[in-house]
């Protein structure tokens, strides 16, 4: 598995789990390069923020094409979507919520060396030496009827620890119909943790926080096609039920670190899963069972910005 620290919480093991590099606090003086003012306010009060058009939306759907062939689904034939998950997971709020199980595909490195998602992500961070997380792709389809799935709101890091991290996911579909299952999220919470938590039982789940009496209090965001949102780690969050009837919520997990090039053992892990088209396995990553990334499908292609943020070449 690509790093042990993430063996027992569900975060995306193929970078570290907390940076010794801080949020970016705009004492660099450097200016944004994609964010405005206004975002960059929107970002501290609230812990996410969307970046509109990061890739363009033809790149999207060329993505989310992909994904539908990949997961042996057609998209005009609902009767083909509810095929039971191949993998198991071990983070149970994950079953049944779509994940596909693709880690390395070109599309989705297309996305991940796209110029304006790896901006977007130097603002966040205040620094160009990025690496970029190796994750994988959903298709959250709609509930049938009789059926009550519940959404999720989680952290994948212990807020107590204060991760210096970030996560993303990009839209490679419309979510404008808020019944149709996304991105959730409590920025209440993020601003109030500390006080929050003086209200909260000594052995509370340290993951997944009781939100009795603050469902009000959940945003539900909505996207375009090509968009991003960022989101800070301690910004609890998870995926709603899908009760559209009709539309399937379709995203790639994007995110970017600082650069760990010292960590040879974890850049090699890096390197072999881009070149092999290995998932993370651990907690939360199982993989496809039938070995198609590896069977079926090249190396991906890498931009002299891809090799960077993979750990290919130094920055």
């Amino acid at each position: 598995m690509a790093n042990k620290a993430h063996e027992e919480i569900p975060g995306n093991p193929s970078t570290a789990t907390s940076s010794k590099i801080k949020l970016n606090d705009r004492t660099n003086g450097k200016p944004l390069r994609v964010l405005t003012e206004e975002d960059w306010k929107f970002w501290i009060e609230n812990g996410y923020i969307v970046i509109k058009n990061a890739v363009p939306k033809e790149q999207a759907r060329a993505t989310a094409d992909f994904l539908w062939e990949f997961d042996e689904k057609d998209p005009q034939d609902p009767e083909t979507w509810y095929a039971p998950p191949r993998a198991e997971m071990k983070m149970k709020e994950l079953t049944g919520t779509g994940m596909v199980e693709v880690y390395n595909h070109q599309h989705l490195w297309n996305n991940r060396q796209a110029p304006k998602v790896y901006d977007a992500f130097v603002d966040i961070w205040g620094t160009e030496k990025l690496w970029v997380t190796i994750d994988r792709a959903n298709l959250n389809i709609p509930q049938r009827p009789g059926e009550n799935k519940k959404g999720f709101i989680h952290w994948d890091y212990d807020p107590e620890t204060r991760p210096q991290n970030v996560q993303g996911v990009l839209a490679l579909a419309d979510q404008t119909d808020e019944n149709m299952g996304g991105f959730q999220c409590i920025p209440w919470l993020y601003r109030s943790y500390d006080t929050w938590k003086l209200t909260q039982p000594e052995n509370r789940d340290r993951f997944q926080p009781d939100i009795t009496g603050l469902e009000d209090k959940i945003e539900k965001v909505k996207m375009e096609a090509g968009d991003l949102l960022i989101f800070n780690s301690t910004l609890p969050h998870g995926i709603r039920p899908n009760k559209s009837g009709n539309k399937v919520r379709i995203a790639q997990y994007i995110s970017m670190m600082p650069a760990e090039e010292d960590n040879e053992q974890l850049r090699e892990w890096r390197i072999s899963s881009w070149k092999h088209r290995i998932a993370p396995e651990g907690y939360a990553f199982p993989g496809d069972p039938r070995n198609w990334e590896q069977k079926r499908y090249n190396t991906a292609k890498l931009s002299p910005l891809g090799e960077k943020l993979l750990g290919l070449t130094n920055w």
